[in-house]
């Protein structure tokens, strides 16, 4: 354990509140930014997921499958529902990649990029009520959690 790191005692772990729980904190953050994206999410009828999925390719466009599911920390049987709905939609295709055949590439078409113009760029960072000092800080703090956690997991398999 980090030195940095407080450990609750087992005599004490018992008697912990679901408040105290750093995971509730952030599962339930999670849902309000949920609620909280979902006007906008549904006049666009996308769901977060979907909106985070358009985001990646406004930011790299032309991905493989693969590399996009790393981005966005999604396993491809996942992504792939993902992907077919939106290539419905008219917002992305998918083709293979002619020089590796096992590769399927991901781009936006025009109508995934005109999102943009559509009111997806719209940021709730206003709405979480953080400086732009504590913003930044937060968003650093949780990535830096987020990485300790998945390489704590991989770790210990």
């Amino acid at each position: 354990m980090s030195k940095k790191t407080p450990v609750v005692a087992a005599s004490d772990a018992g008697n912990r509140k679901l408040s105290d729980f750093l995971c509730f904190a952030i599962y339930s953050a999670n849902l309000a930014f949920g609620r909280a994206y979902k006007p906008i999410l549904e006049e666009l009828g996308l769901t977060y997921t979907q909106y985070i999925t358009i985001v990646a390719l406004w930011e790299e466009n032309e991905q493989t499958v693969g590399g996009l599911g790393e981005k966005l920390f999604l396993e491809s049987n996942t992504l792939t529902p993902i992907l077919k709905k939106l290539e419905e939609m008219g917002y992305v295709r998918r083709q293979r990649d002619p020089k590796d055949e096992r590769q399927v590439i991901v781009g936006l078409t025009d109508a995934g990029r005109s999102l943009r113009e559509k009111g997806l760029t719209m940021s709730l960072v206003e709405a979480t009520g953080l400086s732009s000092e504590e913003f930044p800080k937060l968003q650093k703090a949780v990535k830096t959690l987020r990485d300790n956690l998945i390489k704590s997991a991989h770790d210990s398999k």
